[in-house]
């Protein structure tokens, strides 16, 4: 899979949020997994063709009809997307980041500890490779 040059509209991603969901589909059953009230037929077969032109989807032809699929897998993407928004917002530095969401968000007492178990297994794995 490749990597996305530029960052996606928010209704690029929401796109490619249905499109990572169900793997493959034509624009018909893309817009059948949005919710009520759908855009229009003409808007999500415009943002195939944005996406496809920034090489994030390809297509298979069945006919005059194409089934899309992405080339770029999620976890990829948001992988990238953080990257790019810890650089922007806060000075490349991920425990800025950590420090504003814990100082500015109500985080519970279980998710709180849920994060401390995962930071103490990351640090583990990483002590083990060294």
């Amino acid at each position: 899979m490749k990597k996305v040059q530029k960052e996606l509209t928010r209704a690029e991603e929401e796109v490619m949020q249905v499109l990572w969901r169900i793997g493959k589909g034509f624009v018909n059953d893309i817009l059948a997994e949005f919710p009520e009230p759908r855009p229009a037929y003409n808007t999500i077969s415009t943002i195939i063709r944005i996406l496809e032109r920034k090489g994030v989807v390809a297509y298979e032809s069945f006919g005059k009809s194409h089934r899309y699929f992405p080339l770029v897998q999620r976890d990829a993407y948001a992988r990238q997307y953080l990257k790019g928004f810890v650089k922007r917002y806060f000075s490349n530095s991920y425990q800025n980041m950590a420090s504003f969401f814990l100082e500015k968000e109500d985080v519970s007492v279980e998710e709180l500890e849920l994060l401390r178990r995962h930071i103490d297994q990351a640090l583990a794995e990483k002590k083990d490779r060294q």
